[in-house]
């Protein structure tokens, strides 16, 4: 029961990390990457899809995104999505080939991105630490059935501590790395 407990929270919390990962990558620093244009849908035949599903996304340069559409009537519709999209860039289209120019970050963007990812760490340490609180919760529960003793209980507190220190070391990680991503000039 303990050891079904502890994997249930430790496969919620690797959630809470893949979950903070893909909002570090809507977080876009001052370099170009694909998957920055990850969250942008596109109207494909009247349903929304990925932009990835409807075009090819190159790195033309450092600072800059090369975006070719498969189907040449889509050039407009990629374009309108990437300047709907909340992400701050402006698509220019030369024919089919749309290039996305990433603004070089100023000192107060850096400042507000990074501050977006604490805020972002921070919601991924708390969904770890209600993760823990559960599985301590249910851990207590079967102490009150009966099920385990106080002796298991206390080492299934314990394994559950060290995943969520272990899970939020990592967070810290993950910031400190996104946090050094958006400090380069």
């Amino acid at each position: 029961m303990l050891n079904e407990i502890t994997k249930d929270a430790e496969t919620r919390m690797a959630k809470s990390i893949d979950s903070l990962v893909e909002n570090f990558k809507k977080i876009r620093t001052g370099r170009a990457h694909p998957s920055i244009l990850d969250s942008v849908q596109v109207s494909y035949y009247g349903s929304m899809m990925p932009i990835s599903q409807v075009a090819n996304i190159n790195v033309e340069d450092s600072r800059t995104l090369t975006i070719i559409p498969w189907e040449k009537k889509m050039v407009p519709e990629v374009e309108k999505a990437i300047m709907k999209s909340d992400l701050g860039i402006n698509p220019n289209t030369a024919g089919d080939v749309i290039r996305v120019p990433m603004p070089a970050l100023t000192e107060e963007t850096r400042k507000v991105y990074i501050k977006q990812a604490k805020g972002e760490a921070e919601n991924a340490k708390i969904a770890i630490r209600n993760i823990r609180r559960d599985a301590n919760s249910n851990i207590k529960d079967l102490l009150k059935e009966k099920s385990i003793s106080e002796d298991e209980e206390r080492r299934g507190e314990d394994q559950v501590q060290k995943l969520t220190d272990k899970f939020v070391s990592e967070v810290d990680t993950l910031l400190a790395q996104k946090e050094s991503d958006l400090m380069e000039i």
